[in-house]
């Protein structure tokens, strides 16, 4: 399981120039999953996305919230060429 997570003021999803999905401040989490994932790591990944301090406090201290204490969104969306070309098989499949 690989993830991108990118703090957002909005972001939103669009299939056939239809948004399906969308939210305001929070983060945008690109996540590849793959069939050898199994429950325990993907309660890993949630806990970390979660816990991720990327958000100043209100008094301009960097970096000293996470989305939780800020009470902002989460927009999860699945990415599997980010899990295809992170994988060190990938390599093997190229003559790099």
């Amino acid at each position: 399981m690989k993830a991108v997570v990118q703090r957002v003021v909005k972001a939103s999803v669009s299939v056939n120039n239809e948004v399906v999905s969308s939210i305001g401040r929070g983060l945008c989490v690109l996540i590849g999953i793959s069939r050898d994932d199994t429950p325990k790591d993907m309660e890993y990944m949630v806990r970390k996305v979660l816990n991720l301090r990327l958000f100043d406090d209100a008094n301009g201290k960097r970096w000293n919230h996470s989305i939780k204490d800020k009470g902002f969104e989460i927009l999860c969306v699945s990415q599997m060429e980010y899990l295809v070309l992170t994988c060190k098989s990938i390599y093997k499949m190229m003559d790099l």
